[in-house]
């Protein structure tokens, strides 16, 4: 799960991460009222952020949501020194479509603003925390190159990124604190400051079971304090059981709504650019048959795993979340029946496609226990089904029937 940068920073605020403090609001009456509230506390430089789930806002641009060719803006955050100034941004922002090389052209409406304190710095970085699953340890990596994409700095400048690796066993310790720091070339106050910093951080991601956890860029103040300017978290969803408070971030307005929805059937959905529909049962199994379209010259509209226990109600709500995909013009269905008998999906797949009437073609790959009855039903089923004997012909037929 995915969170805005105002809600990742109030994270952080509870584990004593200095951050740039500042107050989202979802109209231009609350940005009046944050506006003053941030002037009573002596603050003059303030920052227009637009809060939506991608990355590049600065870069972006924002075009009035009524007309896709009139410009706004160039960027989604703003700095300024003035009030009215400030005000003009957040009119112009707020409830607009901000487009940036993330949310790509379709862009995402902005709903929230984080009008933030200005704060004067020196030196920006990068910091950023996440699982390396190659080792099964959580890598903390830092690089003097902040406020660019890391993926940028990664593919030209490599050795400017600098990794640690944490041993789970023994957790972050002072001496890899250190050559973090020496490695960002802190000294002084900015190093004193640097190291409860990075402890408090570390804190903050394990804690909170994150998945990512990213400041980009991290910055040295002028008076040689370090502060998160920016700040992404995503969470592990399968652990949010134990984070009530955090799922409470969740906003549904900037997740695909087809995976909203599959998501209340408990459905593993994530929406991709194909037209072919993809129905598996495990998730290794579902990348396995995504990439074997791929290779029979197709395209995988979706990845849904079903889970091990297929049936009929599974299958139909399958059918649902793939069919309100307008790009979809074939269905392949691959499942292995290991936990669940294949004669009862095959089952569940004709009474689902008798009720829904599917009307694009379904090509059905049934593997393992009862597949011969399975294959039987599918046959006297007299529906349009094109069955496959492996996942190699499966792939072929749905992209055959694509170029019919």
């Amino acid at each position: 799960m995915k969170i805005h940068e105002y809600q990742a920073k109030e994270i952080l605020k509870k584990y004593s991460v200095p951050i740039q403090d500042g107050i989202a609001v979802k109209t231009m009456e609350e940005f009046d009222r944050a506006l003053q509230t941030l002037q009573s506390k002596g603050i003059n430089q303030f920052v227009v952020k637009s809060q939506i789930h991608a990355g590049g806002r600065g870069k972006g641009k924002v075009y009035d949501v009524l007309d896709r060719d009139n410009l706004l803006l160039e960027g989604g955050v703003k700095f300024t020194t003035l009030p009215e100034k400030a005000t003009e941004y957040a009119e112009k922002i707020l409830g607009n479509l901000l487009v940036t090389h993330q949310t790509g052209p379709e862009g995402k409406i902005v709903k929230t603003i984080f009008l933030a304190e200005g704060l004067d710095y020196k030196k920006e970085f990068y910091l950023g925390i996440l699982l390396d699953r190659a080792v099964s340890k959580n890598v903390i990596m830092v690089s003097t190159e902040g406020g660019v994409e890391i993926e940028k700095v990664a593919e030209e400048t490599p050795e400017k990124i600098i990794k640690e690796w944490i041993d789970p066993a023994v957790g972050l310790q002072a001496y890899q604190i250190r050559k973090l720091a020496f490695a960002l070339g802190l000294e002084g106050d900015a190093f004193k400051s640097f190291i409860p910093f990075l402890k408090n951080l570390y804190k903050a991601y394990e804690q909170t079971d994150a998945s990512l956890l990213e400041i980009n860029p991290l910055i040295l103040t002028n008076d040689n304090k370090i502060v998160a300017l920016d700040c992404k978290m995503n969470f592990d969803d399968n652990a949010l059981f134990r984070h009530p408070d955090i799922l409470e971030y969740r906003d549904l307005d900037e997740e695909d709504p087809l995976e909203v929805e599959a998501s209340k059937y408990n459905l593993n959905y994530i929406k991709l650019d194909g037209n072919v529909g993809c129905m598996v049962n495990g998730a290794g199994l579902a990348m396995a048959t995504m990439d074997i379209i791929k290779l029979a010259g197709g395209e995988p509209a979706n990845f849904l795993d079903v889970g091990g226990g297929a049936n009929k109600e599974t299958v139909a709500n399958g059918f649902k979340i793939i069919l309100s995909d307008k790009n979809v013009k074939a269905i392949l269905i691959n499942i292995f029946g290991g936990i669940v008998r294949c004669d009862r999906v095959a089952q569940g797949v004709i009474d689902a496609a008798k009720e829904m009437d599917v009307k694009v073609p379904i090509v059905i790959r049934l593997e393992g226990t009862n597949a011969k009855e399975a294959a039987e039903l599918l046959a006297n089923s007299h529906l349009n089904f094109e069955v496959a004997k492996s996942l190699k012909e499966a792939a072929e037929k749905v992209t055959a029937v694509l170029s019919n």
